[in-house]
């Protein structure tokens, strides 16, 4: 489980001070929301380019001036990828199943060693507020962390830098010294560009691609990109 500098640089960078996770795929497994597909009579393959088109859509919206929560972006790619085929409950059943879905394996282990090194943490997600609380709830991971910021509560999407500085805000650490962690690079290289560090997990993209501003620190679990933030500054 290798941990080391995306751009294999040797430029110091500041100590840790704070992290910030991202929820949807970096700790919550969305995988079995494919069920909920079955559920409602779809194939259970639509779930990627259903959740790709929302995460777009609500993208397009913020660019726009306009943001609308997820939830809502998610209504609208349902209709749109099954041709109205379903039914606003039949889309509520899906959308629900965020609260219900298991965490990665490596998520409680990685908190546990920013816990454990007394880093102030917090989550930073896109994702609602109810869900995402239910999903910490059901799986324990609040336990180690009360603070929740989203995207909907502050009225700006990522990777505007304005969210992660209300991120970092809420933590009471430097912008500098506050960290990302994330599975998705587009996230990672937001939050560079708005001054904070990033870890980057490889588990769902496999290569950072070239055209993104490096993370500070890399690995193929979410436990080896805390030992490579925990490492910086040394």
């Amino acid at each position: 489980m290798a941990a080391n500098t995306a751009d294999g640089s040797t430029a110091p960078a500041p100590a840790l001070g704070g992290v910030l996770f991202d929820v949807v795929e970096t700790l919550m497994d969305v995988r079995p929301l494919a069920q909920r597909f079955l559920d409602i009579g779809q194939p259970a393959e639509l779930m990627e380019p259903w959740f790709l088109r929302a995460q777009r859509d609500a993208f397009a919206l913020a660019l726009s001036g306009r943001p609308t929560p997820f939830p809502d972006a998610m209504r609208h790619a349902m209709r749109v990828e099954t041709r109205g085929g379903v039914t606003d409950a039949e889309t509520d059943h899906v959308i629900s199943g965020f609260g219900d879905m298991p965490a990665h394996p490596d998520a409680e282990p990685a908190i546990r060693r920013f816990a454990e090194a007394g880093v102030p943490m917090g989550f930073l997600t896109v994702g609602g507020r109810d869900a995402t609380e239910r999903f910490l709830e059901r799986t324990g991971l609040d336990r180690y962390i009360s603070r929740v910021v989203t995207a909907a509560d502050e009225g700006v999407w990522k990777p505007a830098p304005g969210l992660y500085h209300i991120a970092a805000e809420s933590l009471g650490t430097p912008v500098e010294r506050t960290a990302l962690v994330a599975v998705h690079a587009w996230d990672c290289h937001g939050a560079k560009e708005a001054g904070l560090l990033a870890g980057w997990c490889s588990r769902l993209e496999y290569a950072y691609g070239d055209v993104f501003t490096p993370a500070d620190a890399v690995g193929d679990d979410l436990v080896a990109v805390a030992e490579g933030l925990l490492g910086l500054g040394r």
